[in-house]
């Protein structure tokens, strides 16, 4: 009879420190999952802001690229100034570096 309560009383306790490890386990990977979704949400609302900024300059170009012919000119020469930093023939552009 003591064979059987020894038996039965070590299997008990591997049953117990499987559940009990599953369980852990389970714990350990619920918590790692919220913390990856919570970094995925950081990550969807950056994407968002620059998605917002984005509309709003395509917007603009929109509006500059509608009006009318003189506007267009303007929008052409504003561009070719600040993005491939161009000047008329002519023209002097200064540029400071002090960076001030």
């Amino acid at each position: 009879m003591k064979v059987i309560k020894n038996k039965k009383q070590k299997s008990s306790l591997l049953l117990r420190l499987a559940v009990f490890a599953f369980a852990l386990y389970a714990a350990v990977s619920l918590v790692n999952q919220q913390i990856l979704i919570s970094q995925k949400r950081q990550e969807l609302d950056t994407i968002k802001q620059k998605i917002v900024v984005q509309e709003i300059k395509n917007e603009d170009m929109k509006h500059a690229l509608q009006t009318g012919t003189n506007g267009n000119s303007d929008y052409i020469e504003r561009v070719a100034r600040e993005s491939l930093n161009f000047a008329k023939p002519g023209e002097r552009v200064f540029v400071n570096i002090a960076g001030n």
